[in-house]
């Protein structure tokens, strides 16, 4: 059997071993609904608010009751961008964020458009990092949402989610961060960071898929975006997905205890495998800021596109990916690495490598020697690199 490097953990994680178990009894034998008032539906109804503590705790939430449990991280940040939008609409119609947004924010600010409110969509650096002056400028008096990515999902660049929380909380603004990227990886604390609304996902720290949550901090107005039962405070409707809740408790209560030493961890894989692609390969370029989440890794190589890369790695058994797995189906270059003032032609020859907890040095050693060989033998086929080799000539 051919060797499997899994190197696209920002896309999705496998479910641990130890998650798994402590669902699979909520499959079978605990069924009931948790909504449901015989005593068959207490255990499932326990589980679910120890769940929604494992959460709180996790990001420094004052309280288990500001967790909502949802279907997905795009629903969480839809909600919370919607929500807050709507419900706050008689101060204004004025938004916040940034041009390097996940899909799931950037589009709900599209849809909004259509409705009548203006938003405002702010650069990052060359480095990817938003300037918090520029946030503070771009605040009106109609400003009603600020939403800022804590980790960019493309460059794993960590923003000053703080420093802008900070500034929004000054000015009265609600402050919503996308934080799929960070939660269980790196320290979060929606209170010290003056956050309102946070959403995170269960799969990106090795839980179940199709299951998240979005932190309302007490006290902020949202609409809810899902209607047809009482259930979560009656913000969300929609029957429990038991077994998931439970999974995401349980990964993100290992993901915590884990987070120091798994990230040191990760952190000298990643140098391994930058060091040796920037020693190995010629005209490779490293994207984003160094003060970004453990295990990402963004390199351009010139002259060739992505696409013929992923497809040569896949063939080695080395799974990896260009972007976000939301859009990968587009052949339109990544918005993000455009955002970062990268011209189309090196944004399209982009990959990005996210180690996981499985990823050992074994495997960055195989991506070393299946990588050189696949970036020389696309250049030598490609006009762009003939082109450059005469003109250099």
């Amino acid at each position: 059997m051919k060797k499997i490097v899994y190197m696209d953990n920002a896309a999705t994680t496998p479910v641990r071993a130890e998650v798994l178990a402590g669902m699979l009894p909520y499959f079978g034998n605990d069924f009931a609904n948790p909504a449901s008032k015989y005593r068959f539906a207490s255990k499932p109804y326990a589980e679910l608010d120890e769940a929604r503590v494992k959460v709180a705790s996790a990001i420094g939430a004052a309280g288990a009751d500001e967790i909502y449990f949802t279907g997905s991280g795009t629903e969480s940040d839809n909600w919370a961008i919607r929500g807050a939008a709507f419900a706050n609409i008689n101060k204004g119609k004025h938004i916040i964020t940034t041009a390097f947004e996940h899909h799931a924010v950037l589009e709900t600010c599209k849809n909004l458009e259509s409705h009548g409110f203006e938003v405002t969509y702010l650069l990052p650096d060359k480095n990817g990092r938003i300037n918090p002056a520029d946030v503070e400028s771009a605040i009106r008096a109609d400003t009603t949402v600020i939403s800022v990515i804590f980790v960019n999902n493309e460059l794993g660049v960590i923003q000053p989610i703080e420093e802008i929380g900070r500034i929004a909380r000054s000015r009265g603004v609600i402050f919503h961060t996308d934080a799929v990227q960070a939660v269980a990886h790196i320290p979060v604390d929606v209170v010290g960071c003056n956050i309102d609304l946070l959403s995170l996902s269960a799969h990106k720290f090795y839980g179940p898929k199709g299951v998240a949550a979005l932190y309302i901090r007490k006290g902020v107005k949202i609409e809810p975006i899902i209607f047809g039962g009482m259930q979560e405070g009656n913000k969300r409707a929609g029957t429990h997905n038991t077994p998931g809740i439970i999974g995401l408790g349980l990964a993100i209560e290992y993901g915590l205890a884990e987070m120091e030493a798994e990230a040191e961890r990760l952190n000298k894989l990643r140098s391994k495998l930058v060091t040796g692609i920037m020693q190995g390969i010629p005209f490779a370029k490293l994207n984003g800021s160094e003060n970004r989440a453990p295990g990402v890794v963004n390199i351009s190589f010139r002259f060739i596109e992505s696409e013929s890369i992923l497809n040569l790695l896949d063939f080695k058994g080395i799974c990896a990916s260009s972007g976000s797995a939301c859009n990968s189906d587009s052949l339109e270059a990544s918005h993000v690495l455009l955002a970062i003032g990268m011209s189309h032609e090196e944004a399209n020859g982009t990959v990005r490598f996210s180690l996981g907890r499985y990823n050992t040095e074994s495997d960055v050693d195989y991506v070393l020697e299946a990588l050189p060989p696949i970036i020389e033998k696309l250049r030598n086929m490609s006009p762009l690199y003939d082109d450059f080799l005469r003109g250099k000539k």
